[in-house]
């Protein structure tokens, strides 16, 4: 019996084709034949269990056989924004677990001391797809273009529904708001945003900012941890809180 392979095809229910890349997947690397099940998945929270009903060098057409709306392992909005790394390797790294363990939306800010300050998300977007299949995730985490952290924040103040917001960083300088650990501060059943610096942090200006718009300072615990492992220990609790 063969495994049962996912392919990601955005409005699967309203085409009977899948996308070019995935056609080409399931046909020339799969070997994937008429007859052949498969599972599409929408990234919406719907999967599909489909037939192949024609399949050529660079093309696979499909019939749906079941429709299968998932339940959602979290219910709030999980919201995760980070200065991405200067070597991209980490922060694709960053994208792919973080799809695996489970979040929302992904936004990544210029910070003051960013030594990234342009991204390829077309790159990203395809790790995100590519993770959300291997974990069998129903729901797509939404990427944002690279934004301005000042103007990030006005975005968010913009925003109606009400959310949790942190910031996470190293200062533990005066005038500063007295940081919690995030694992205790985050409550279940909430919409959560967190926010992660670059490799030299977030600068006092920038944290002093964020406060002043709402956002609690808040530590991932004593040790000291790269750009990419403090964003993923923040994705970690925010799901973990709220499965």
């Amino acid at each position: 019996m063969k495994e049962v392979r996912f392919f990601y095809v955005p409005n699967a229910n309203s085409v009977n084709e899948l996308p070019e890349e995935e056609a080409q997947h399931a046909v020339r690397v799969l070997r994937m034949e008429m007859g052949d099940e498969m599972m599409l998945m929408d990234g919406e929270g719907v999967f599909y269990r489909a037939v192949v009903t024609e399949a050529t060098k660079k093309r696979c057409l499909y019939r749906i056989e079941e429709t299968l709306p998932q339940e959602r392992q979290w219910q709030p909005h999980l919201h995760l924004a980070m200065a991405p790394t200067k070597n991209m390797d980490r922060t694709e790294w960053f994208a792919e677990k973080a799809t695996e363990i489970g979040f929302d939306e992904l936004t990544f800010l210029k910070c003051r001391w960013s030594e990234r300050t342009v991204i390829k998300t077309e790159r990203i977007e395809k790790i995100l797809v590519s993770a959300m299949k291997q974990s069998h995730k129903a729901w797509k985490p939404v990427l944002n273009e690279m934004t301005d952290f000042k103007a990030f924040l006005q975005e968010i103040e913009k925003r109606e529904k009400p959310m949790q917001k942190f910031i996470c960083h190293c200062y533990e300088e005066e005038g500063l708001g007295e940081k919690v650990m995030l694992k205790e501060a985050v409550k279940s059943g909430e919409d959560v945003l967190v926010l992660v610096g670059p490799e030299g942090d977030f600068s006092i200006e920038e944290v002093k900012m964020a406060e002043a718009q709402g956002f609690l300072s808040v530590t991932l615990g004593k040790s000291r941890l790269r750009t990419e492992t403090a964003a993923l220990v923040a994705v970690h609790i925010m799901n973990l809180i709220n499965q």
